[in-house]
Parts: C-alpha cells; structure tokens; sequence
C-alpha cells in the first residue's frame, strides 16, 4: 500500500467548526477521485474554465514543484516541517501521504467557501473522500475512470514526468483505486474527453437545480416575489 491517510474523525478543529446544514451555507461540496493518468485534473481545468462560482480546493503538498505549476494556484508548496506544524494546529480536514509525499486540505478555507456560495471540488483518493464524507452530510462524490488499462498507461507515460518505476507503481495502486468505484455516487469515463466534460456539467447544474440549493442561491428573488 502506497497511500496512507489521516482524518481528524470530528466536526470540530479547534475553533474552526464544519457548516453542513443547507441553511448555513449554500455551496456544494464534490469530491472528485480517480487513479493517477485517468484525466481527472485536466477534466476539472476545463470544468473551471466553463462555469462560475466553483473553485478547486488548493491543496498543500511537500512534494517538488512540476514544470508548469504554481504555488498558490495548483497547490500551496511547503516543507515537511510546515506540513507537520499545520497537523499539530488541526488545520487540515483530511491529509495523506502519496508516495512519501505529503498532501492536506485546509478546513478553514473549505468553510468559507462554502458559506460564501461557491461550490467546491476537493481532488482527493478513495481513502480521503471516506472519511470526509463522514463530516459533510450533504457532500457529492464522482469517480473518473479509464476507457482500458492500456490507454491509462498511455496516459501517464505521455507525461514524461515520471520514471518507469513510479509508473509501474502507480498503475499498480490504479488498481487498487478503482476497485472502490462503488463507494462513490456518479461514475465517469474519460474516453471521449468533451463527453466526459459534458456529463460532469450535467452534474453540477442538476445539483444547482434542487430546491435546497436553489432556495438559497436565489434567496431576495423568493422574498420579493412572495412580498
């Protein structure tokens, strides 16, 4: 096993304290989860790019900047000994460790996201997405899949970031990933890219739809009508 993760099992971090109740916030919270190469950040990207009012949630990670990425807006890169002070002051809702590299969610900032009506996406595995489903009642969980084993290896070697190595591992614990599709609501298959984005949309304006949703997004319209 090559992940492991800790989850403070509570509501209640010090004096940061979790909205799950409709009438507190009216963000939605997804998680979204799939093994490495199966097209999950680039599907989440181009989600960002067509619709308003959802974020992906910044997560901070120990691990060494990729080409291209920036800190503040991929993840927030710190060092060990940063990630392990934010452990001791209960600042993050979930955090793991991913081929001896480190990665936790802000608790704080979830909050006021969700309180501020912004639908937030949490890209997090099958072991993080358990244990915070356990502290939001209301949170929605999808799983991206591959079209084939082959077209996942495909995938990550295309990269050119990892060595043959951490390849092989990570399409072993690929296996081990998909093989908790069923603890999620919503499956996905990323063959056709632009029919995956499309079904990913379809699932948050279904969710936006619902009247507990949509009574407060659309608060003062209700009170004016029925004045």
């Amino acid at each position: 096993m090559f992940v492991v993760v800790f989850v403070k099992n509570q509501l209640e971090f010090g004096s940061h304290r979790m909205l799950s109740s409709p009438e507190k916030n009216c963000g939605m919270l997804y998680i979204i989860s799939a093994p490495s190469g199966a097209g999950k950040t680039s599907l989440v990207s181009a989600l960002l790019e067509e619709m308003d009012l959802i974020e992906v949630s910044v997560s901070y990670t120990t691990r060494v900047k990729r080409p291209g990425e920036r800190g503040g807006v991929d993840y927030h890169f710190i060092d060990k000994t940063q990630f392990k002070q934010m452990i001791d002051e209960d600042v993050f809702i979930e955090h793991a460790e991913v081929f001896g590299n480190f990665y936790g969610t802000s608790c704080l900032t979830i909050k006021e996201k969700l309180a501020a009506g912004i639908d937030i996406i949490l890209e997090i595995d099958w072991q993080g997405a358990q244990q915070v489903r356990e502290q939001f009642d209301s949170c929605t969980t999808v799983f991206i899949l591959p079209p084939s084993k082959r077209e996942l290896l495909s995938r990550l070697q295309e990269r050119g970031q990892d060595s043959d190595e951490v390849i092989q591992l990570r399409m072993n614990e690929s296996v081990a990933q998909i093989s908790h599709y069923k603890e999620f609501e919503y499956l996905i298959i990323n063959d056709q890219f632009s029919h995956a984005l499309g079904e990913l949309k379809a699932l948050i304006h279904s969710f936006r739809l619902r009247q507990t949703e949509s009574c407060q997004r659309y608060r003062n319209l209700i009170n004016t009508l029925l004045a």
